[in-house]
């Protein structure tokens, strides 16, 4: 098994808001017009890569598939860095 097969049994994921009653992932286009879902391996790559400023919660690797059942996302990407103004302001 290679490095990059390893999946962590918690992800991280940018929400617009996030309650017990309710989670609303955030998703991002593609340049290719598919819609992924960001997840980051740890809280604080997802800090580094989206900023202070933005929501999140950790779920488990397993739970990615309700959330895909809830929003069609087509891809997942891992740690990807969101361009600063993409970032939420917190203002």
């Amino acid at each position: 098994m290679t490095a990059s097969a390893v999946v962590p049994p918690v992800v991280y994921v940018p929400c617009q808001s996030a309650s017990e009653d309710e989670l609303v992932v955030d998703l991002r286009t593609t340049d290719a017009g598919e819609v992924a879902l960001l997840v980051y391996t740890a809280l604080d790559r997802l800090v580094d890569c989206c900023g202070p400023n933005q929501p999140w919660a950790a779920l488990r690797t397993e739970t990615l598939a309700k959330v895909r059942e809830a929003t069609n996302f087509n891809v997942v990407m891992v740690d990807v860095v969101v361009p600063e103004h993409e970032r939420r302001t917190g203002v």
